[in-house]
């Protein structure tokens, strides 16, 4: 038996999938200085209703503005080089600094930063839980 369509008469279980080539991936997303955000899969590019992925490029001995996502829970997994990721606990800094292969979780209205010491470019996937890339820039400074 057939699944009842959706009220706008789409049928949900023979919705085409969508290939979106490493060559369109766009830079007008959200952007922090210091890196480039590139959005593969949104509500502009193909119709996502509930995530946006994409990826980052941080150049190497350099470091994004301070940032947060508002409302969004953003998924980070390691491509290359040795990105480190720092935020506030208990009004100090904290760095992580994961490897290639490893996950972030960077929770909702949490600030932060990325940072590339060093000598490769540091590449990142990026998933988050609204189908737009919330980039809400903040003051220059510590985050602690």
């Amino acid at each position: 038996m057939a699944p009842d369509p959706t009220p706008g008469g789409t049928d949900h279980w023979h919705a085409p999938l969508r290939h979106v080539r490493a060559a369109e991936l766009s830079t007008d997303t959200g952007q922090s200085s210091g890196m480039t955000r590139r959005e593969a899969v949104s509500g502009k590019s193909v119709g996502a209703e509930k995530v946006w992925m994409g990826e980052a490029h941080v150049a190497p001995g350099t470091a994004s503005a301070n940032h947060h996502h508002g409302d969004s829970e953003t998924g980070i997994y390691v491509v290359s080089g040795r990105p480190v990721f720092v935020f506030a606990r208990d009004g100090e800094e904290v760095r992580l600094t994961p490897e290639p292969g490893d996950y972030v979780f960077v929770p909702p209205w949490t600030p932060h930063r990325e940072e590339n010491p060093g000598d490769e470019e540091a590449v990142v996937v990026l998933a988050r839980s609204s189908q737009e890339a919330v980039v809400v820039n903040l003051p220059p400074g510590s985050l602690a």
